[in-house]
C-alpha cells in the first residue's frame, strides 16, 4: 500500500512475474502504475505490505538489486548535458558484463546522434537512449515505464522487436503502457489497474474472452427494437445505437442469428449489414475503468 496525503495510490496490489515473461500494467492516468513500478524499483518506500523483487527487498537490498535490474524511467533519467554515447558508456561502466554500447546504439537507431547532447535529442531519441541505458547492463529484470511514448511507428516496431528478443533470452519485463495494441502485441500477462487495485488480470486472450461470448451488430432500418427484445430468449438484450445500429448481447449462437433474421423477414425488414464480433481489449478496458478522461 502507498498513500500520498489522503489519496491512496496503491492498495492491495499483488503482482507475480515469472522468468522470461512480459507483464503489462494497464490503467488510466492516476491509476497507480508508475507508483507501483517505483516501489518495485526501490525509489519509493511502501507504507504497508511486502515487496520482493528477485527475492530481495527493493529498499533494504537496493545495492544488490540494482546490479540485476534495468530501469527505464518515464522522465528519461539521463544527464541533460551528457552526449548520447557518453551516457550509455557511463551506464555500461557500472556493469561487470555490459552489452557493447556501439551495438546497442546501432540496434536502437542512435548511431548518427552518438555525439549529440541529451537535451538536444528529439523526444523519441531520448526515449530510445533511456531504453538503451536500461538494457546495457544485461539485466535479469527490466522495468519499462511507457517505453514507446512519443515514438513514431518505425521506432515503436524497433523497440517491440528488441523487447521480444529480451524475452526470448529469458529476461523478465514489467511494462507500463497506455497503448492497448502494445500490451496485446507484447504481453504474456496483463493486469488492469484502477485506483490502485487490480480490476482484471490474465492473458490478452483471456481478458477479451471474459464475458464476451460475442456480440451481434446489425443494421435494419425500420425494425422495432422493443418488439425484437420481447422475441429474444431470456438473458439477451437488444439496444439501438445513435447511428441506428442494433446490438444484441448475451451469447451469440447460430440459433440466435437465425431467430433475428427470421424475425426481420417475417416483418419484411431488410438487414443491410450484420456482423458477429468479440470484445476487444479496448472494450474490456473501458468497461472496467470507465470512459471519462482523467487528469
Amino acid at each position: 500500500m502507498k498513500t500520498f496525503g489522503d489519496k491512496t495510490a496503491v492498495d492491495g496490489l499483488d503482482l507475480t512475474l515469472p522468468r522470461g515473461e512480459i507483464l503489462a500494467l494497464l490503467g488510466p492516468n492516476g491509476a497507480g502504475k508508475t507508483t507501483t513500478v517505483e516501489i518495485c524499483e526501490g525509489f519509493t518506500r511502501p507504507d504497508a505490505g511486502e515487496v520482493r523483487v528477485l527475492g530481495l527487498d527493493p529498499v533494504a537490498d537496493n545495492d544488490r538489486l540494482r546490479t540485476r535490474i534495468g530501469v527505464m524511467l518515464q522522465g528519461g533519467g539521463a544527464y541533460p548535458g551528457a552526449k548520447a554515447k557518453e551516457m550509455l558508456r557511463l551506464c555500461a561502466a557500472y556493469s561487470a558484463d555490459p552489452l557493447d554500447p556501439d551495438w546497442l546504439m546501432d540496434a536502437l537507431g542512435l548511431t548518427e546522434v552518438a555525439g549529440t547532447g541529451f537535451r538536444r535529442l528529439s523526444g523519441g531519441q531520448q526515449q530510445r537512449l533511456s531504453l538503451a541505458c536500461a538494457l546495457v547492463g544485461r539485466p535479469e529484470l527490466v522495468f519499462l515505464d511507457e517505453p514507446t511514448a512519443g515514438l513514431d511507428a518505425h521506432a515503436r516496431i524497433m523497440v517491440w522487436e528488441l523487447i521480444s528478443r529480451l524475452r526470448a533470452d529469458g529476461v523478465s519485463i514489467l511494462l507500463t503502457t497506455h497503448l492497448l495494441d502494445e500490451a496485446e502485441e507484447l504481453a504474456d500477462q496483463i493486469v488492469i489497474v484502477d485506483k490502485g487495485r487490480a480490476v482484471a488480470a490474465g492473458t490478452p486472450a483471456d481478458l477479451v474472452r471474459q464475458d464476451a461470448e460475442g456480440q451481434l451488430r446489425f443494421t435494419a432500418p425500420g425494425l422495432d427494437s422493443q418488439a425484437l427484445q420481447s422475441a429474444l430468449p431470456t438473458g439477451y438484450r437488444c439496444s439501438l445505437s445513435p447511428t441506428g445500429e442494433h446490438l444484441i448481447t448475451g451469447g451469440i449462437t447460430p440459433e440466435v442469428v437465425a431467430l433475428i433474421t427470421r424475425f426481420c423477414a417475417d416483418r419484411d425488414v431488410l438487414i443491410s449489414s450484420l456482423n458477429v464480433a468479440s470484445n476487444s481489449l479496448q472494450d474490456v478496458f473501458l468497461t472496467l475503468t470507465g470512459r471519462e478522461v482523467r487528469a
